[in-house]
């Protein structure tokens, strides 16, 4: 089974950004995390990251298309982007929204997510086992 791993805005500047939040690993070291555990699974997993809100939304047109479950991080398009809510909500596959960080233990305006109503589960907090954890939700679905 194909599972795409959608991550958002800065996302790629893992390892360097704000370390002491998101952790010393960098994005390829979360593409091998997410490969390796899908292989574990069964899984074809393929991991993106943009910082173009349309970019994003065309991906997640593309799962919803083609029936694709997704593992997404919307980074900072979690508060604010109803365009990419929406997108979600077209879903016709498991979408399970992961955060590295826990949004509730950082600044107010990160409480808010426009993404989890639409999303079938939210996992947050746990660093790149987040996508760990939500791989195997899906293998659980």
């Amino acid at each position: 089974m194909r599972v795409l791993v959608l991550n958002g805005p800065n996302l790629r500047r893992l390892g360097t950004r704000e370390p002491s939040i998101y952790g010393a690993e960098t994005f390829d070291d979360l593409v091998k995390l997410c490969r390796k555990t899908g292989e574990e699974l069964g899984y074809d997993v393929e991991v993106r990251q943009t910082d173009d809100e349309a970019t994003m939304i065309g991906w997640l047109h593309e799962a919803a298309d083609g029936r694709i479950p997704v593992v997404l991080n919307p980074a900072a398009f979690t508060h604010y982007s109803y365009g990419l809510r929406d997108a979600a909500s077209q879903r016709t596959a498991p979408l399970i929204e992961v955060h590295i960080s826990n949004p509730h233990a950082r600044e107010e305006f990160r409480h808010t997510s426009v993404v989890s109503a639409v999303a079938t589960g939210t996992i947050a907090g746990f660093g790149m086992q987040s996508y760990v954890l939500a791989l195997r939700a899906l293998a659980a679905l």
